[in-house]
């Protein structure tokens, strides 16, 4: 109880609480809008689902400026790659933010004027763009650990003394299942990476739609959403598996 607490206490901890609303109330709709009997069912979820998203537009309309600041701080970082990535990926995240506090303006009518389909796509281009970048860092967290891997293996392979633990414990790094088999237990001994690799990889889903790029359903991108935001919950309340910056 008092973790839920302290969850609903962070302005992000209730932006999740709400996209998985948002998003388990499209999965929902979307599995049961073909049944004849749910149509008042079906318009109740979707109505919860639109106030959910209006909740968290006004719920992130000072994200911009956090934006901003994560970006100054990452410029710092030593590495190339995650510098340039994750710096990459807090500005054009501050864009969208400028986005989505135009699109909520207009919504609650101070700003009727303006052309919501094209601050819309914006916003869409923007979240993809910072979605790619994060999984520009996750691929650089996992390739450096593979090449780690292998070379590890090499040793093994040249050790006399290490031969019995090698056929125990060891992945032969030639070939794709080897590669496979490798690249799961990175990830296996990396929570922090693989959660980040599920949440960024589940996120696409909704700007690879709305951008015409792969084209799904309500139900893969609820579906996605719901999973994207569990992983959120679940690195908010445990802040030992969130990947560091």
């Amino acid at each position: 109880m008092e973790g839920f607490v302290e969850l609903t206490n962070r302005s992000q901890g209730r932006d999740q609480l709400f996209r998985a609303t948002q998003y388990t109330c499209m999965l929902l709709s979307y599995l049961i809008e073909r049944k004849a009997d749910k149509e008042k069912l079906v318009m109740k979820l979707k109505q919860l689902e639109s106030s959910m998203s209006s909740g968290r537009k006004m719920f992130r309309l000072g994200n911009m400026v956090h934006a901003l600041v994560a970006a100054r701080r990452t410029t710092q970082l030593p590495d190339v790659v995650p510098r340039f990535c994750l710096t990459a990926s807090n500005l054009t995240r501050a864009f969208y933010f400028v986005c989505d506090a135009v699109l909520w303006l207009n919504s609650v009518g101070l700003q009727p004027d303006i052309d919501k389909p094209k601050w819309r796509n914006w916003a869409t281009k923007c979240y993809y763009i910072s979605l790619l970048m994060n999984l520009g860092r996750d691929w650089y967290e996992i390739s450096w650990r593979l090449e780690q891997a292998i070379q590890e293996e090499k040793i093994k392979e040249n050790s006399c003394w290490d031969k019995h633990n090698q056929k125990l414990n060891g992945v032969k790094s030639d070939g794709v299942h080897g590669f496979l088999l490798l690249l799961f237990q990175i990830l296996k001994k990396n929570p922090p990476l693989l959660l980040d690799l599920v949440k960024n990889l589940c996120d696409l889903s909704g700007p690879l739609d709305t951008l015409g790029i792969y084209k799904t359903n309500p139900g893969v991108i609820g579906f996605c959403g719901v999973l994207s935001s569990l992983v959120g919950i679940f690195t908010l309340a445990s802040p030992h598996l969130k990947l560091k910056q």
